[in-house]
């Protein structure tokens, strides 16, 4: 193959996979040496003259004259009679310069030089997306749905395959092949052949903030900061904001005239409800905030404790609120304080309750003390739970959470019998 149509080819890959002309360089000479070095064991007797603009490669084996048969290395030697028929003017130690066409090196090595230059191209271009992928690691990106998979969808992003597994996407979602799609990048590691992978998610509590600095320009502008964001994707969500100036409202500009900003991210996120709230370093007004719509009328915190805990104690109409659905008010609020929050429902003055000591002849000191522990210091405390939720916060077995509650509900069955029988005989 003449040398002007390899470099042609070369120059044609490198176009296509946006290649620099520095870059371009480096690997034709590495791969035209790979090749002098197959053929001759070292490449250090030879020189690559290479102009990727002109289209010129040029191969240089450059030799030392030495007298006749005094040849100890063909490679970097040639005898005075050979160098002469070069030139007649070559003497002893002069270096001559024989240019080497590509076509003498055979088409099977040719055709390994294409190849190696290919691979080159290809582990450049791996390194490049891996490279530029690492840098937008939280950024938000938009890409095409072209294909949808059991397990994952396969995004195209400026002709990148994105990977977003199932884990990572909104469950209300619904996708058709072509549709764009609004994702940021969570990671991008390597498979087993060293190719990277980039893994972008709908599910990730950075979605969310990406999609409020395009609403909010406060946040954008670095005025309105968001501190926290706990999601449970496409069902709730909670966004804890902070102003730097004093005149703006964050919980205001967040949500916008009417609505208009939060319901633009609530539509993106498959109608996601989203509480706003203003951040506070005050960890007992943070918590009251975090259980919005509830308003809590008291909260204990033990912070001796590896995970802190809290009491919060809420009117009786305000439980359901406080907790929510399944659960996820609470989940998310304490997610949001990194305190594990307890509700317990406001019990009246005029009830009666007893004092969860006064089982001691029932349960050990251990029992007693853990209770305690979970805010259950007394017997109406306890049977605020479900067997399952006792289970869950006190770390107890199931079947002592079980006799633990039937002890208390029995107690109180005895007393309202108890009661009864005074009435009738009254």
């Amino acid at each position: 193959m003449h040398s002007r149509n390899l470099v042609s080819s070369f120059a044609e890959i490198a176009r296509e996979k946006d290649i620099d002309r520095d870059t371009l360089q480096l690997i034709v000479e590495d791969v035209m040496r790979a090749m002098i070095r197959t053929r001759f064991g070292s490449d250090e007797a030879f020189e690559i003259i290479f102009n990727p603009d002109h289209g010129d490669l040029q191969i240089l084996h450059i030799r030392e004259v030495v007298e006749n048969y005094d040849l100890s290395d063909p490679v970097t030697q040639i005898e005075l009679r050979d160098a002469l028929k070069i030139e007649d003017d070559f003497e002893v130690e002069d270096d001559v310069a024989e240019e080497v066409q590509v076509s003498e090196f055979g088409r099977r090595a040719v055709q390994t030089v294409r190849y190696t230059f290919r691979n080159r191209i290809r582990d450049i271009e791996k390194e490049n997306v891996y490279a530029e992928y690492m840098d937008l690691v939280g950024e938000l990106v938009v890409g095409e749905i072209y294909q949808i998979r059991r397990r994952e969808l396969l995004i195209m992003h400026n002709r990148v395959e994105l990977i977003m597994p199932r884990e990572e996407q909104i469950p209300r979602d619904r996708y058709r092949k072509g549709d764009m799609l609004r994702a940021v990048v969570k990671e991008v590691r390597r498979d087993a052949g060293g190719n990277p992978q980039v893994i972008v998610s709908r599910a990730a509590p950075q979605l969310m903030e990406r999609l409020f600095e395009l609403e909010v320009p406060e946040i954008d502008e670095g005025i309105v900061e968001i501190k926290a964001v706990e999601r449970e994707p496409g069902d709730r969500a909670k966004v804890a904001v902070i102003s730097h100036d004093e005149r703006i409202d964050p919980v205001g500009a967040c949500v916008g005239l009417k609505g208009n900003r939060i319901h633009a991210v609530v539509r993106e996120l498959s109608n996601e409800n989203i509480d706003v709230m203003e951040w506070t370093d005050d960890l007992f007004l943070l918590i009251k905030r975090a259980l919005s719509p509830s308003n809590p009328i008291s909260v204990n915190i033990n912070d001796t404790l590896a995970t802190p805990k809290a009491k919060v104690v809420v009117k009786v109409d305000e439980v359901s609120q406080a907790i929510g659905k399944g659960g996820i008010n609470i989940r998310l609020a304490s997610r949001m304080t990194g305190v594990e929050l307890d509700i317990f429902r406001e019990i009246p003055a005029d009830e009666e309750d007893v004092e969860i000591g006064e089982f001691a002849d029932e349960f050990s000191q251990e029992i007693i003390d853990k209770l305690r522990e979970i805010g259950c210091d007394s017997a109406k405390a306890v049977l605020q739970l479900s067997v399952d939720e006792l289970v869950r916060r006190s770390g107890m077995e199931l079947e002592m959470a079980t006799r633990i509650m039937e002890s208390i509900k029995a107690e109180f069955e005895d007393e309202e019998e108890q009661e009864l029988e005074e009435e009738f005989e009254f």
